[in-house]
């Protein structure tokens, strides 16, 4: 018998996670990208694994949807987390009135939180800032972009998906009532292009979606905001240390491996494909940063980047704008058949993303396949490795 197909554009969490879905369900999936695996926003990710602290008490869905998403990912892909938790610290009468509403909304998300006095703050990680006024305890974690990404990819490839990287979408093909049936696509490898088919096409292009949608005429209102981020040469602490206040720019710093990673700033682009890197918000980063972890500013700047969130939503700013997730079936909202879009969300819930995805696409397809990607622990990123991606 024959099984149904889907093509998937975009092989970045929310791709390789539909991915994954959708070929554990039985379906037989094609993954095209423009460029390696995790080539855009994912790639350049800071790699915290939120414990939904951040969102709590302004936007409990994302927090929510974090804290539950945070405990499948260290059952079912442990060697790409570091479960090392995290702090919230407060250094000046603003971060301690922002406490009460903190503790309030952390108990609302039914997220895990302790209160630590100074000196146990101190003890856990001594190069906090002396003077700090308040800590909490927070199940955060990081997680390795590439390898979580691999690992999902490696498990979809084991269950029969086929990865075509470094291939470009030129435009979607459409059928005599306009309805999508398939891709056009360019090998920049070899420089062919050639023609993909399938019964529903997947687009999981984060910042991109909506230019993807522009091609046969659907809307996707994503609002690309890039943030940069600065990592430095020396790891100075064990745990991810987040200032105790609404979320702002340059209020994250975690450990990565070797290094601090801060984090992020909030600024409009025009151009997807050239974000550059503003020389003042890196000055920013190492000024805000500091006042967390003071020894920062002796270690050596080991680099510069910017990722680009896929916003969805009518906020004023990047900041003001939910970071939870949106689906759009374009045949409800555009009257196009065979095109599915899925953006905006977080890294930490790529999982849910591609189930929700997975739900509405077998749908389609007719299926009746429930998913069981919150049970299944991934293979090693190395099988995706050793097969090198390719079909």
């Amino acid at each position: 018998m024959t099984k149904p197909k889907a093509i998937v554009i975009g092989a970045g969490f929310t791709g390789v996670a539909t991915a994954h879905d959708l070929a554990l369900r039985g379906v037989d999936v094609t993954v095209v990208e423009r460029g390696p695996l995790a080539n855009g926003t994912s790639g350049r990710t800071h790699g915290l694994l939120h414990s939904g602290s951040r969102y709590a008490v302004n936007d409990k869905e994302s927090a929510e949807e974090c804290i539950q998403e945070n405990m499948i990912l260290r059952k079912i892909v442990p060697e790409a987390i570091e479960p090392n938790g995290g702090l919230f610290v407060g250094i000046n009468e603003s971060d301690l009135a922002y406490g009460e509403a903190f503790i309030e909304g952390n108990e609302a998300c039914n997220i895990p939180i302790r209160e630590l006095t100074k000196k146990e703050a101190l003890e856990l990680e001594p190069n906090l800032n002396p003077n700090l006024l308040a800590a909490f305890w927070v199940p955060d974690g990081t997680f390795d972009p590439l390898r979580l990404a691999m690992a999902f990819a490696a498990t979809a490839q084991s269950n029969g998906a086929k990865f075509y990287l470094y291939t470009e979408v030129l435009e979607l093909i459409q059928d005599g009532q306009g309805n999508v049936k398939g891709v056009r696509v360019l090998d920049r490898m070899t420089d062919k292009r050639t023609e993909l088919y399938a019964d529903v096409v997947v687009n999981a292009t984060g910042a991109w979606a909506g230019q993807i949608a522009e091609n046969v005429g659907a809307q996707v209102p994503v609002k690309p905001t890039p943030g940069v981020m600065v990592a430095y040469g020396k790891r100075l602490t064990h745990r991810v240390v987040n200032r105790l206040n609404k979320p702002g720019d340059g209020d994250i710093i975690l450990p990565q491996r070797r290094m601090m990673v801060v984090g992020t700033t909030s600024y409009e682009v025009e151009d997807l494909d050239y974000v550059p890197v503003i020389e003042e918000q890196v000055d920013l980063m190492l000024t805000r940063g500091s006042e967390l972890i003071p020894g920062l500013k002796e270690a050596p700047q080991r680099g510069a980047y910017t990722a680009t969130r896929p916003l969805i939503g009518a906020g004023s700013s990047g900041r003001s704008i939910a970071r939870t997730f949106k689906f759009f079936d374009h045949k409800e909202s555009d009257g196009v058949d065979g095109l599915v879009t899925i953006t905006g969300g977080k890294a930490t819930t790529l999982r849910l993303m591609g189930e929700k995805t997975a739900d509405v696409v077998v749908k389609k397809l007719g299926m009746d396949t429930p998913g069981r990607t919150a049970e299944v622990r991934l293979i090693s990123y190395r099988y995706f490795v050793e097969n090198q991606g390719r079909p």
